[in-house]
């Protein structure tokens, strides 16, 4: 049992780091290597950000920079604003952070619930462009009185946290067998601290970083050339700059993942191995993982790190229609008409139907025996129209003599027929029309119907 949390805290910022070490034995496909998830979402503020924010603002408080009553501006994808926000709250400073546009809503409001200043800026402007989120936060801690930058990007305390905790916790919690470090560089303080304290413990660690395409990281540390960066969907990793936290010294290799792996992996991580974690965590996984197959080494120990909380990226990530819209997840095939047709319960082996020639009496008959709304009218496997009970009804309350005429005298429109492949969504356009029913051919035959109500059913069988 874990000898953790036997004694009360004294406050919320006591309970940053000691996160657990999980290992991953769904998401790795049968890999005989083993790979083990360190559980940063853990932490008090639902991030590996939590090390970094306290330990800044201890070092300013050290400094003398940071006074009581100060404030503390930092330019953050969210993540770094919260763990500063919850040491502010402690201690009693006011934020103000700056946040690019990309960053998902569920991260403002959480920043805004800890009672800090939130400013969004565009995510599509140059690193030095006035209206970059850092940019802007370093005006803002200039035009401040009494603030401090936070400056996570250059600031030595982010990368010498994770030196103090990540790499030790990761160290004693392997018994010194960890032989891969997986990590992404946003700031480049994680893989920097935690790398060089563990190439300390035995220099043959792997320090492996991971970046999403479209950062300038990845390919900068594999061919020494800065190229000019394109916008990606992952937050909180990567970079359009090299960041001065990041040591790439520390690092042995560096290699890019897609939007889409990320969130497809991190969609796994959190059905799979009941681990609810966001993007990042999902793109180190997915890199991971692929290691783990490629040395299939059994006595290799991987660690990659899960940095925060999923609960930030409901809007995103773990909604199907934006995963879609954003070509990250295929739309599900609709059934053919034959298959919905099939699916009917209590279908008939026959389309029930009459003949022009038929007489109203008869075709009332014919609907009310077998709890129908509707009939075709066929004439040599054609549908020459319809008739509906509602409307015959009405049609004999208002003379009763019609009820000897044929139907083929008070027949409506005809059922639209479409061919037994056609989707399910053009049967449900047809339907919404001024069509109560679909008529389903096969070859020559028609072999089906599909009504308003079988369509409704099965939606809201599928909700349930």
């Amino acid at each position: 049992m874990s000898k953790r949390h036997l004694e009360p805290y004294d406050d919320v910022l006591q309970m940053v780091g000691w996160t657990p070490l999980v290992r991953l034995s769904r998401v790795t496909d049968g890999a005989r290597t083993p790979v083990y998830g360190k559980c940063e979402f853990m932490n008090p503020g639902g991030s590996v950000k939590d090390r970094i924010g306290l330990a800044m603002i201890e070092v300013a408080e050290a400094e003398g920079r940071l006074k009581p009553g100060g404030t503390v501006v930092e330019g953050t994808s969210g993540n770094t604003g919260l763990a500063l926000a919850i040491a502010a709250a402690i201690k009693g400073y006011r934020c103000i952070f700056t946040l690019p546009d990309k960053m998902s809503h569920e991260k403002v409001k959480l920043l805004r619930a800890f009672g800090a200043e939130v400013i969004i800026t565009p995510t599509a402007v140059p690193p030095d462009h006035p209206e970059n989120y850092v940019m802007k936060a370093k005006a803002i801690a200039e035009s401040t009185p009494n603030a401090i930058l936070a400056n996570q990007f250059y600031n030595p305390a982010n990368p010498d946290a994770h030196y103090r905790t990540t790499g030790p916790e990761l160290w004693e919690q392997s018994q010194g067998r960890i032989t891969h470090f997986f990590s992404g560089s946003g700031t480049g303080g994680t893989i920097t601290g935690t790398g060089r304290y563990l190439k300390e413990k035995n220099p043959d660690v792997l320090v492996c970083g991971v970046d999403p395409e479209g950062s300038m990281i990845a390919p900068y540390y594999n061919t020494g050339e800065k190229i000019e960066g394109s916008p990606y969907k992952v937050e909180g990793l990567g970079n359009d700059k090299i960041p001065g936290a990041l040591d790439l010294e520390v690092v042995d290799s560096y290699v890019t993942v897609s939007d889409g792996d990320a969130f497809r992996m991190a969609r796994r991580l959190t059905r799979e191995e009941g681990l609810f974690v966001g993007g990042s965590a999902g793109l180190i996984t997915h890199a991971a993982v692929q290691t783990a197959k490629e040395i299939d080494d059994p006595d290799a120990f991987i660690v990659t790190n899960l940095c925060d909380w999923g609960e930030r990226y409901l809007s995103k990530v773990f909604d199907d229609e934006w995963m879609r819209e954003n070509g990250f997840l295929e739309r599900p095939r609709s059934a053919t008409a034959a298959e919905m047709a099939a699916a009917k319960e209590g279908d008939l082996e026959r389309v029930l139907a009459v003949d022009p020639s038929t007489s109203v009496q008869m075709a009332l008959s014919t609907i009310t025996t077998h709890g129908v709304s509707q009939l075709p009218v066929l004439r040599d496997h054609e549908c020459v129209g319809s008739v509906t009970e509602s409307d015959l009804m009405s049609r004999v309350l208002e003379d009763s003599a019609v009820l000897d005429r044929p139907v083929e005298s008070v027949m409506g429109a005809p059922f639209p027929v479409v061919d037994a492949h056609a989707s399910g969504e053009e049967v449900q356009r047809l339907l919404t029309h001024a069509a109560p029913a679909v008529l389903v051919r096969n070859g020559a035959a028609v072999e089906a119907i599909i009504t308003r109500f079988d369509v409704v059913r099965a939606l809201t069988q599928n909700r349930a």
